[in-house]
């Protein structure tokens, strides 16, 4: 690959800091260390067996390496928590660069595989077997790990995304959930004429939702292949994406929504006050706002879910915010066996039923999404209502995949400044699209990408 454009991906990715101790994703003392040096987290059941090294950061990946390990005698996993998110991609990245260090598999966010798949950094699954578990997924979120006929990661979960609303406030203003994008404004119009709370926010921190919905309304902000990574297309301006950020922009000019960055101390004091009636969100939310004390006291029992409103309700749309996965990465000693581990990590029936019970993600894996008590499930957070079966999985279902941004933390680092000059004033929607797209354009000629 181009020199310019590994450099440009190294610094895109994360942050870089210095990777101590590091340890290959090997053989010996580095594998059995999980690589980055320490010693494995979860007991090897089985001494005999060749060792994978594996870093991940769910909270309940001890049990699902323990699950693992219990039942296999031909591999085992030694199993390092690195840190989460950027911690770990900062870590990886160092190794990456070092050409050593790295674990045999790794847990990434979905939308870090093109950084690091584009630094050949990953393996290509394809060629290890991976087509023998892609009927465990839907179509958009084995999209969501691929790259032409290149495969770079195994699901684990994802984030359907949905409208979360206050039953109580809904109530108290005579308002029916809205089902398209028009109904919403109209909605929140009417909270505002009648003194009630903000309708929504539209943080600056957290851009993948816009980016989202922007592909909601047809928009494909990146085209690319891996098999052609110095050639990019960027239209982050079309009409399309211009609709939804404008009609955004507008929400914030006339104050039917706020602007408060969202995973604050303020915004979590917000949603459970009653200061915004919905919460465009992942199915991750209601743990994370679980997690952050929603739900109890005073705004027990008051939190729904339904489908996300739409743009075009004849042509409906289901798009993804979040989720994760599990890559092999270059430096793996024994590509076919971590590929091994990749695919049947987080895959058995205990470790699945443990995630969405305990830990609250959204798994990925049919044989969950088809189960009748995943189905049926009751949800506290929604006082009872079966979320999965009204909602989450039907828009995983139909959710047809996306293509994200190769430059990472760079691109979002953009978007942020850009939404923050729209709830400021300063620009309007189509404005801070233009001005990201010369942006980006910009960046990547510099960095020597070919624009098509």
């Amino acid at each position: 690959m181009n020199k310019k454009i590994m450099t440009a991906l190294f610094g895109a990715g994360t942050v870089m800091t210095s990777l101590t101790a590091c340890g290959g994703g090997g053989d010996g003392e580095a594998a059995a260390s999980g690589g980055g040096g320490g010693s494995c987290s979860v007991p090897i059941a089985n001494a005999d067996a060749p060792v994978v090294s594996v870093w991940a950061w769910y909270p309940n990946m001890k049990t699902v390496v323990e699950n693992f390990n219990d039942t296999h005698t031909d591999v085992q996993v030694c199993l390092t928590n690195a840190g989460q998110g950027a911690d770990e991609y900062a870590k990886f990245q160092t190794a990456v660069s070092a050409g050593r260090g790295a674990p045999d598999v790794i847990m990434l966010e979905t939308d870090t595989v093109p950084v690091f798949a584009l630094q050949e950094a990953l393996v290509d699954l394809s060629e290890h077997g991976a087509s023998e578990v892609e009927g465990n997924f839907g179509e958009g979120a084995w999209r969501d790990v691929s790259s032409g006929d290149a495969v770079y990661g195994i699901p684990i979960d994802g984030g359907p995304m949905a409208m979360m609303y206050r039953q109580d406030v809904f109530d108290q203003y005579g308002i029916t959930p809205p089902t398209t994008w028009d109904e919403y404004r109209a909605a929140a119009e009417e909270l505002k004429a009648a003194g009630g709370p903000l309708m929504g926010d539209l943080p600056a921190n957290v851009p993948a939702p816009t980016v989202a919905l922007m592909q909601q309304n047809g928009a494909e902000p990146w085209t690319y292949d891996s098999a052609n990574p110095t050639e990019l297309e960027i239209d982050l301006n079309s009409p399309e994406s211009k609709e939804v950020l404008d009609y955004w922009a507008g929400l914030v000019e006339d104050g039917l929504i706020g602007t408060q960055d969202q995973f604050t101390t303020e915004y979590i004091s917000g949603a459970i006050n009653g200061d915004y009636a919905t919460y465009i969100s992942a199915a991750w939310a209601p743990g994370y706002l679980t997690g952050a004390g929603a739900g109890e006291g005073a705004d027990a029992g008051t939190w729904r879910v339904a489908p996300l409103p739409q743009w075009d309700p004849a042509n409906p749309v289901s798009v993804n915010w979040g989720g994760s996965v599990l890559a092999v990465t270059s430096q793996a000693e024994d590509p076919e066996l971590a590929a091994q581990v990749a695919m049947e990590l987080y895959a058995d029936e205990p470790s699945l039923t443990d995630g969405w019970t305990s830990q609250t993600i959204f798994p990925l894996n049919q044989s969950v999404l088809n189960s009748q008590e995943f189905i049926d499930h009751q949800s506290d957070f929604f006082d009872g209502q079966t979320a999965n079966k009204d909602v989450y999985i039907p828009a995983a279902n139909a959710y047809e995949g996306s293509t994200y941004s190769p430059f990472g933390t760079t691109f979002y680092a953009q978007f942020t400044e850009e939404i923050a000059a729209i709830n400021a004033g300063e620009k309007t929607g189509s404005e801070a699209l233009d001005d990201l797209q010369a942006e980006m354009e910009a960046y990547a000629e510099q960095q020597g990408f070919t624009l098509n």
